[in-house]
């Protein structure tokens, strides 16, 4: 465990910590600017790195849920105190700004989830108590967890996967998206300082070094959250380890705005439903049934919202929309936009790159007169253009809805909690929100169903996730008179 006790005051400290003079080019979405090289590390490094987290973690989880507990405080404190430079280097990195539910926020969300992990209690389980033998469960931990995370929401991903792992005794390798490695590899190295020595690492590198990572037979655990394809293959490169599996994967989430719904009521939050990190979210809302009556009216309200919300360079500090982080997404969204208009649909607002500001900079696009089966509809976009589909019975809402193969999550949207309610509760998805969409908690258990993966994250069960129950069971105590 460090005993440095220096305060980090920039960005730039942080990225003298993390960047090398040859390795990977990070460049900013925001400018296109050289933000610095990421390590390539190799399967040397790979098996360097595991020796040492399985070394160390059998020393971690003999000190108790209450002193790892203290640990992930003092991680917490630390990350605190680094939260300015840690956003500026995210938003430099991810493109997300500062402000608003982004750069400056994600920070925030690390270190709060740290401290509600901290605090989850996980209590013994008696099971069985029947007169002649009592059986108790607790839950042991694993051993040595990958960590592979997503470039979205970098920071933030990272401390749901690995705050739990440690608290029940796990030590963890991370290994971050290749699109956003620097700023992760600067919040592990802070978190680090509190750890004993290989507790936590991590590896920087393509999708070769994380199929190792996944596959390597110290491995007990992989935390995965990415797209369905990636989640498939993690599957199959885990197979020989067979490494127990929490995948978060992709999304396509519904929204069912029924007809008593007050436009201009819900229209903030369907907007951020859909546009938090610029639709960059696995649980983003990417389709939106609207009942016939009123779908002119929401979509208008929806309009007003967007024109009104600056998009713009992610250190300027009056931008809360910023750019889309790499071109290949960039390329999906502009895409499925340009096929929409060959279809027939309407564009209410948006419809083309904003060159002026940059290479990557989509504005928020609205699109009508789609239907199911039409691509923007089908097909994630990840990204800022939102399909507006008009319904005539609910029926058929709830149908469109879990037709496609994903369920990470849904919303409805109703002036009536209890008609909404019915709603939700055939809607196909992990977590269905009513008037919101996307809030998280970190009590209240979050995963996906069908091809949006499995195995749950947060709370008493994300505790027991990273966890390996163990029964111990005895004779009953004889009754005495």
């Amino acid at each position: 465990m460090s005993t440095q006790t220096d305060t980090v005051t920039t960005e730039n400290d942080l990225l003298a910590r993390v960047t090398v003079a040859e390795g990977t080019e990070i460049h900013e979405p925001a400018t296109g600017d050289l933000l610095g090289r990421a390590p390539e590390h190799t399967t040397h490094d790979l098996e360097r790195v595991v020796a040492a987290a399985t070394a160390a973690q059998p020393g971690w989880a003999g000190l108790g849920h209450a002193e790892r507990s203290a640990v992930l405080l003092r991680i917490a404190d630390r990350i605190e105190a680094a939260a300015e430079p840690l956003a500026r280097l995210l938003a430099r990195e991810q493109g997300k700004p500062l402000n608003g539910p982004n750069a400056r926020f994600e920070v925030g969300a690390c270190s709060a989830w740290l401290r509600a992990t901290a605090a989850t209690v996980l209590e013994e389980e008696v099971v069985v108590d029947d007169g002649s033998q009592v059986s108790v469960m607790t839950y042991r931990p694993l051993g040595l967890v990958a960590a592979v995370g997503p470039w979205n929401w970098p920071l933030m991903i990272t401390v749901w996967q690995v705050a739990p792992a440690l608290r029940m005794g796990n030590a963890v390798v991370v290994k971050p998206s290749e699109k956003t490695p620097l700023s992760v590899l600067a919040l592990v190295s802070l978190m680090a300082e509190e750890l004993p020595d290989g507790v936590l690492g991590a590896l920087s590198g393509g999708r070769e070094l994380g199929a190792s990572l996944v596959a390597h037979p110290a491995v007990r655990k992989v935390m995965f959250t990415g797209s369905t394809a990636a989640g498939r293959k993690i599957v199959e490169a885990s197979g020989a380890n067979l490494a127990r599996l929490t995948l978060e994967l992709g999304g396509n989430d519904a929204g069912i705005v029924l007809p008593d719904a007050d436009p201009r009521a819900i229209a903030q939050d369907v907007f951020w439903g859909a546009f938090i990190n610029t639709g960059q979210t696995c649980a983003a809302l990417k389709r939106l049934y609207v009942h016939e009556s009123i779908h002119d009216e929401v979509v208008a309200a929806l309009a007003d919202v967007a024109k009104a919300t600056p998009l713009g360079r992610s250190l300027d500090e009056e931008s809360v929309l910023g750019p889309v982080q790499n071109s290949m997404q960039f390329d999906v969204v502009s895409g499925l936009v340009e096929d929409a208009k060959q279809r027939g649909g309407t564009v209410v607002t948006g419809g083309s790159p904003l060159s002026d500001l940059g290479p990557l900079f989509y504005p928020v696009t609205l699109v009508t007169g789609l239907h199911d089966g039409d691509p923007l509809v089908d097909q994630e976009q990840f990204g800022p253009a939102l399909p507006i589909v008009s319904y005539s019975d609910v029926e058929d809402a709830i149908a469109s809805a879990n037709r496609l193969d994903v369920g990470l999550g849904a919303s409805v949207w109703s002036s009536d909690t209890a008609r909404a309610q019915e709603v939700a509760d055939r809607v196909e998805a992990g977590t269905v929100w009513i008037n919101s969409h996307g809030g998280v908690h970190p009590m209240a258990p979050f995963g996906g169903v069908k091809g949006s993966g499995y195995g749950v994250e947060f709370g008493v069960e994300g505790l027991k996730a990273l966890g390996v129950p163990k029964v111990v069971t005895r004779p009953a105590a004889p009754v005495r008179s």
